[in-house]
């Protein structure tokens, strides 16, 4: 049977649980026979006629055999997660007990239940929507106070409600239109043009908005890798140790000690950073090994989302400095230059002797001076001087198609208007804008994309 076709008239059973060893693992039914399943196996009362929200106490016993004791929570549909009737069976945490209780339950009619299964069925019956329903996925992965905040906020709708008031004003301007076509003979206009017009701006401007969150909601999705790149000994290991307060990496006198790549991740403010130490950058090097590693670190650099040029600023020739920094410019990395060993000199000389190369943060990654500022200086380079608010972020890629194709839409339908094209070709341009809102919320979809959205869930969500 294909993913995207099964019996939903089935009911599915699976560990809502991590598996493994724990104090408590609870066991999720859902379907119209989810609470008489479990009442079959439930003798200390009648669960079929408790209601809903409630708990009960009891053994599980099939056969004569006691499996576990247990805590049975009922929650009948509409009013559950999944818009039927739904029972969670909570016993103790051994994964053969476990395994016991669901054997049981499916010997007694109920199936296992495929990946998504469960968010999926609360999709189809109306208690999410498509985007909220990838929310529940984002929540479930998230690893960052921020990452949490935004799938919570778009659970609860705030990404949805926005594209929904969208596409009920432009379905009731369509609805308008398509009446003109009726009377395309009489010459008449039922729809407000300028009203259209006034609209479809705003919608152009909000969607635009939208989509270009998506750089920042990238972020909080996958976090930012950082290169820390610079000459052999500039400090890039003592850095990282710093940054981590562990000794990760080697960190020595001899020039070159870092042969390959480091990459730690670190939590700043609610952002996850993955610092790339790498092999220090120097031009000539006899040494082949080393010679790969500074490749591998000139790969990072272009991979990385900042660059994080560490160099002595004891030491460092300033014209070098100039050099490397219209280097990065052409490039088009996004940089930050930090002078490190600031504790071996007097700082307000090295401000002097670099500031064509402004802007330079000034550290000792040794003495943990400034680290502090650096780690600020990160996230106010990534979140582009924004403060995190409660405005809707686009954190999927979906998403952020849907969107840009749903702009181009919109800027026709303006340009359509501006021109005074015939109603009929605003119409094609509004539908279009439409189909793809639709896309984002599950009004318009099909089985191959819910196949592939809900199968990337864990079993028992």
């Amino acid at each position: 049977m294909k993913y995207g076709q099964p019996n939903w008239e089935d009911t599915i059973v699976a560990l809502a649980t991590p598996p493994g060893i724990g104090a408590i693992g609870m066991i999720r039914l859902s379907g119209p026979a989810a609470i008489d399943i479990v009442d079959k196996l439930f003798p200390s009362k009648s669960l079929s006629e408790q209601p809903t929200h409630t708990a009960h106490v009891g053994l599980i016993r099939e056969g004569g055999q006691v499996i576990d004791e247990v805590v049975v929570t009922l929650f009948r549909g509409p009013r559950s997660y999944t818009g039927e009737d739904v029972a969670e069976v909570s016993g103790h945490g051994s994964p053969y007990v476990l395994q016991q209780l669901i054997d049981a339950f499916l010997r007694n009619g109920a199936r296992l239940a495929r990946a998504g299964e469960f968010t999926q069925r609360a999709f189809l019956n109306g208690r999410l929507d498509l985007a909220q329903a990838e929310a529940v996925a984002d929540l479930i992965a998230s690893n960052t106070a921020a990452s949490q905040k935004n799938a919570l906020n778009n659970i609860r709708g705030g990404f949805s409600q926005d594209l929904r008031m969208l596409r009920e004003q432009l379905i009731s301007f369509s609805a308008l239109i398509e009446l003109e076509l009726d009377f395309s003979q009489e010459d008449v206009e039922f729809a407000d043009r300028a009203q259209l017009y006034h609209l479809v701006t705003e919608a152009l401007e909000g969607t635009t908005k939208l989509a270009d969150s998506f750089r920042l909601g990238n972020v909080i999705r996958n976090g930012v890798s950082v290169a820390i790149v610079g000459k052999p000994n500039a400090g890039k290991s003592t850095l990282l140790n710093t940054l981590l307060n562990e000794n990760r990496a080697i960190v020595s006198e001899i020039a070159g000690t870092t042969r390959d790549t480091i990459e730690e991740i670190l939590n700043i403010n609610g952002i996850l950073f993955r610092f790339i130490d790498t092999a220090g950058i120097r031009e000539h090097t006899s040494d082949q090994i080393e010679s790969i590693g500074v490749e591998r670190s000139l790969e990072k650099m272009r991979q990385a989302d900042v660059v994080l040029y560490l160099f002595d600023a004891n030491t460092m020739p300033a014209e070098e400095l100039l050099v490397n920094k219209r280097a990065f410019d052409e490039q088009g990395f996004q940089y930050l230059l930090v002078g490190n060993q600031v504790d071996k000199g007097e700082e307000a000389l090295m401000r002097d002797r670099y500031a064509a190369a402004t802007p330079i943060l000034f550290i000792s990654a040794k003495q943990q001076l400034h680290i502090n500022v650096l780690r600020d200086r990160l996230v106010d380079m990534v979140l582009g001087g924004k403060v995190q608010t409660e405005d809707t972020v686009v954190t999927n890629a979906r998403h952020y198609q849907s969107l840009r194709q749903i702009a181009g839409a919109l800027a026709d339908v303006r340009q359509a208007l501006d021109a005074r094209l015939p109603g009929d070709l605003l119409a094609l341009d509004i539908r279009r804008a439409l189909h793809y809102l639709g896309e984002i919320t599950g009004e318009v979809s099909n089985e191959d994309l819910l196949d592939y959205i809900f199968s990337k869930f864990c079993i028992g969500k």
